[in-house]
């Protein structure tokens, strides 16, 4: 048995980059392999604060596939945590679905194998600057996010807390010879008012820079309410 650790299975709108809008089901996957101080699902890693006996199951990557075939979007978002840590299970799984477009949520730390990379239609690749308190030799992969670029689907989506992150944002764009026209600035936020009270700054550096700007459809509609 093939198993996958699972967080949460729902149904929503994809709030966030450039599919944002579009109906899909979210497989929210367990474990993550850094620990941002903003993240908004910490319920899905953060086992010093959560019981993971509580917050995970190990199910069948079979039922799992039924289970999203259940829902009613046919496009599929595969997030965590981080899901590249299941990555075997994940080739599996996006194989037996390849009815689905597959989008995965990533922070860019781990290589994805080439069979795995050949069936995922969209990758959404976060690495994590300064603001996150992690250290950049823990953050900043080289290896892989050249991997990702180089799929030709792989969009890099920045979560912006200050204006002091674009110069870091910058530089990394120029580092890793990203086309502009596939990255994308973020606010970041947990709440509605949050959301709105950042959204101006990250949408004019957006515009100075060439950057796309997405907001969190989510956050908007929903706060920070789970399985949404």
């Amino acid at each position: 048995m093939t198993a996958l650790r699972i967080s949460e299975l729902f149904a929503s709108l994809q709030g966030e980059g450039v599919s944002a809008g579009v109906p899909a089901a979210f497989l929210r996957l367990g474990d993550c392999n850094l620990n941002c101080s903003y993240c908004d699902t910490p319920y899905s890693w953060d086992w010093r604060h959560y019981d993971r006996k509580a917050e995970l199951i190990d199910e069948d990557l079979l039922v799992t596939a039924a289970r999203i075939r259940a829902l009613t979007p046919r496009r599929l978002v595969i997030t965590g945590g981080e899901p590249l840590l299941q990555q075997q299970a994940l080739e599996e799984l996006v194989t037996e679905l390849g009815e689905f477009a597959v989008e995965v949520e990533t922070n860019g730390t781990i290589v994805p194998s080439a069979s795995l990379s050949d069936r995922v239609a969209q990758w959404n690749v976060s690495p994590k600057l300064s603001n996150s308190g992690i250290p950049e030799a823990q953050r900043f992969k080289m290896a892989a996010l050249e991997t990702l670029r180089d799929t030709e689907r792989a969009w890099l989506k920045w979560v912006v807390v200050a204006k002091e992150d674009l110069e870091e944002i910058l530089r990394w764009v120029t580092a890793l010879h990203w086309p502009t026209d596939k990255v994308i600035l973020m606010p970041e936020a947990k709440s509605p008012s949050q959301l709105v009270e950042r959204s101006t700054l990250v949408a004019e550096a957006a515009i100075e820079h060439g950057f796309r700007f997405s907001t969190r459809l989510q956050v908007l509609l929903w706060g920070n309410e789970r399985g949404k």
